[in-house]
């Protein structure tokens, strides 16, 4: 086995290791796959077509026209049908049918051929038009430039005029069948006008390369084999005028369709709607909610609301954000919204990290996260404000993962951590004890081993807890 062989199966090895991992892939997403179906399409989208045309043998040892002074034309014909599928609206093929006679020559009363050919191809459109169209021209859509290119295969008849004995006969010097061995290409351009929803005119020209240099009859033997220049391909040219007709019960031919004009006048239509008129009866309150909907019509002034207009009140203790001085605790109005003193406990530290997340530490770490701060902040400023003259007693805990003496230690490092934070932040060290419990008193204590409970029991087990202490401990 040789080198590209190896090579062929390798690639095609892959290609289907591919396939399959795409297939495996795109299961994760059928719940999102929707089918497109018949019922969903807005355009027509597929077509027939007709031309009728005269063929030019262009480069080849006979031509179609003669040059020199008499300019000899010989005029053919060339007949086409095609049935069109239009991809996209720039894109469209065809399988295209055509048959014809050529009519050349060798100067201009020298020498007389023709070749009856038939041909079967598939043809690409490029709708030129559309792909260049701007999204601001309004003008109506009705003119679109085409380019074309295909292969096909041809077979043919080529013949050749003598006059012999005194009477014309047409020798046939070339016969080629259909196959791989007459493959020919082939490109052109063309005009196409929209005369209404079901009918096109279109005014085209196709090169046709044949890939063969007996086409036009000169034979490779005989009176003009001297003719032969050193060309493989006698090629010839078709200009055709032609109809199609779009098939489909929809009114727009996706072919004619331009998607940035769709665009464009549906940013239009929406513009030139009357727009909607929101808040009707005013904000009266000039809270920023329209009466409409607001569920609070008086909000005093300056304060913030929530969407359905009323007043913010963080802390849920009865007054607003705007009158409290203390948002973030909850307090009695009689102390303008800030926890009495004399009432300080536990319950007011521990509510605070239980609602904000608690304090978070890294697996096997005692090191504050960043996230954590913020927290002890607020328990530093509950302290320094309403805990003059108390002690507390600051608890860690863990989870069950490790050892009763390493879960013992990890937790009085953890408590240390707190306790170095809250005095850098300005409370006095006296006012603070520290203790690590473990794993002895857990918040779930079904949590062990930990495996046995999701992990956010295990994080809530994993926690800071803060004490009064009476003043004699």
């Amino acid at each position: 086995m040789n080198k590209k062989c190896i090579l062929f199966l390798l690639a095609v090895i892959c290609t289907c290791l591919n396939v399959q991992a795409q297939n495996v892939d795109s299961s994760n997403f059928t719940d999102d796959y929707v089918k497109f179906t018949n019922d969903q399409k807005q355009f027509n989208d597929w077509s027939v077509s007709i031309y009728g045309g005269v063929p030019w043998l262009i480069t080849s040892d006979f031509t179609s026209i003669d040059n020199g002074a008499s300019s000899k034309w010989r005029v053919g014909y060339d007949f086409q049908a095609s049935i069109n599928k239009q991809i996209s609206h720039v894109l469209g093929l065809s399988l295209l049918g055509q048959f014809g006679e050529t009519k050349q020559g060798y100067g201009s009363n020298k020498v007389d051929a023709k070749t009856n050919y038939f041909a079967l191809s598939v043809l690409g459109d490029l709708n030129v038009s559309s792909l260049f169209r701007r999204i601001d021209n309004r003008s109506p859509y009705r003119w679109a430039l085409h380019t074309y290119a295909g292969l096909g295969t041809i077979q043919y008849k080529a013949k050749t005029k003598f006059i012999e004995k005194g009477s014309t006969v047409y020798e046939t010097m070339a016969d080629e069948d259909m196959g791989l061995k007459s493959i020919f290409a082939q490109v052109g351009t063309g005009l196409t006008y929209k005369i209404n929803k079901r009918w096109d005119a279109s005014l085209r020209a196709i090169y046709i390369i044949t890939g063969d240099e007996l086409f036009d009859g000169s034979g490779n033997n005989g009176h003009y084999a001297d003719l032969h220049k050193g060309s493989k391909s006698d090629n010839f040219l078709t200009t055709s005028l032609g109809v199609t007709y779009k098939i489909g019960k929809h009114n727009e031919y996706l072919g004619w369709v331009d998607p940035l004009r769709e665009m464009f006048t549906k940013i239009n239509d929406v513009a030139s709607q009357q727009q909607l008129e929101v808040c009707v009866f005013g904000d009266k309150d000039d809270d920023g909610v329209c009466d409409d909907w607001d569920r609070e019509l008086d909000t005093p002034k300056g304060a913030r609301v929530d969407g359905s207009g009323r007043a913010l009140d963080v802390d849920m203790d009865g007054i607003i954000d705007l009158y409290d001085k203390c948002p973030t605790f909850p307090g009695p109005a009689s102390n303008d919204g800030c926890p009495e003193p004399q009432k300080l406990a536990e319950d007011a530290i521990n509510p605070l990290i239980a609602t904000m997340g608690g304090i978070q530490f890294n697996l096997d770490s005692d090191k504050i996260l960043l996230e954590s701060q913020p927290i002890l902040d607020q328990v530093a400023d509950i302290i320094i404000k309403y805990g003059q003259g108390t002690r507390f007693l600051v608890e860690g805990h863990t989870d069950a993962r490790g050892t009763d003496a390493y879960n013992l230690n990890l937790s009085k490092r953890r408590v240390t951590s707190v306790i170095k934070y809250l005095v850098s932040k300005g409370v006095p060290p006296y006012q603070l004890t520290g203790k690590g419990m473990g794993f002895t008193n857990p918040k779930y204590p079904e949590c062990k081993p930990a495996s046995k409970c999701p992990e956010w029991k295990n994080k809530e087990n994993r926690r800071v807890v803060f004490k009064l202490l009476d003043s004699a401990e």
